[in-house]
C-alpha cells in the first residue's frame, strides 16, 4: 500500500516514541522484564580485598534495597550482586570489624533485614599477641572463625548450639568477646555457616581464626574442618 511521506514520518515518530517510552519505564521499574526485555543477570558478589571487612545486606526484593539507600550514607560503595542463591546489597570499605559490626547492627535495627560480615585475612599478615598472664588463653590456627556478636546477652548460646548443632564457646579477637560458632579450614564451610546464622537473624563474622583466643577448656573440641 502506498503511503504518503508525511503519513510514514507519523508512523516513524509513533514507533520512536513507544520505544523510548519502554525503555523509560522499564528503567524506573513499572513494567515487567517480559515487555521491556530480557533483565540482565546480577553479578556474583565479588570477595573482599585482604584486610577488608564486607557487609551483605540479604535483599531478595526491589522495596527492601530502596529502603536500604535511604538510610546508608550517599558515599557509601554499595553493589546489588548475587551471594549464594540470595540477592545483597554489598556495603565495602572497612577496615576494622567493629565499624562492620555497628553498620551491620545499625542496617538490622532499621530494617530487620538479615546482614552477614565477610572478610579475607591478610596472606602474609604478621602479627604478635600477647601471652595472657593467666595463661588459660590459646590462640587458634590458620583457617576461618565464624564470630558471633551476642550483645552481652550470653543466654545466646544455648540458640547458637541449637542452630549449630554442636558445641559453642566464648572466645575473644580485638579485644572483645564473641561465641564462636565454627573454626574450619574451608572458606566456604564458613560462608554456609555465616548463610545459617544470618537466616536466623544473627550478626556473625568471618575472621582470620589466628586473631582468635579461646579458653583452655573450649580447646578440646575445638576442631578445624567445618561443620
Amino acid at each position: 500500500m502506498y503511503l504518503s511521506s508525511v503519513h510514514k514520518f507519523h508512523v516513524l515518530t509513533s514507533v520512536s516514541a513507544t520505544s523510548f517510552l519502554l525503555s523509560l519505564l522499564s528503567v524506573i521499574g513499572l513494567i515487567s522484564p517480559s515487555i521491556a526485555g530480557n533483565k540482565q543477570p546480577l553479578p556474583v558478589c565479588q570477595p573482599p580485598d585482604p584486610g577488608e571487612h564486607l557487609v551483605l545486606v540479604i535483599s531478595n526484593f526491589k522495596h527492601n534495597r530502596s529502603q536500604l539507600r535511604r538510610i546508608l550514607p550517599a558515599k557509601t560503595n554499595i553493589l546489588v550482586c548475587k551471594y549464594i542463591q540470595n540477592t545483597v546489597i554489598r556495603v565495602g570499605g572497612f577496615r576494622k570489624v567493629e565499624n562492620a559490626n555497628r553498620w551491620a547492627r545499625y542496617v538490622k535495627d532499621s530494617t530487620g533485614l538479615s546482614t552477614i560480615i565477610s572478610t579475607r585475612p591478610k596472606g602474609n599478615s604478621q602479627f604478635k599477641i600477647d601471652n595472657d598472664e593467666s595463661g588459660i588463653l590459646h590462640q587458634l590456627g590458620h583457617g576461618y572463625a565464624v564470630l558471633v556478636d551476642y550483645l552481652k546477652h550470653p543466654e545466646m548460646l544455648e540458640l547458637i548450639y541449637r542452630i549449630m548443632g554442636g558445641d559453642v564457646c566464648f572466645a575473644s579477637y580485638g579485644k572483645r568477646s564473641y561465641l564462636l560458632a565454627v573454626y574450619t579450614n574451608s572458606q566456604t564451610d564458613a560462608y554456609q555457616t555465616l548463610k545459617k546464622l544470618g537466616g536466623h537473624g544473627l550478626i556473625a563474622s568471618i575472621v582470620d581464626s589466628r586473631k582468635v583466643l579461646l579458653p583452655h577448656s573450649c580447646c578440646q573440641f575445638i576442631i578445624p574442618g567445618g561443620f
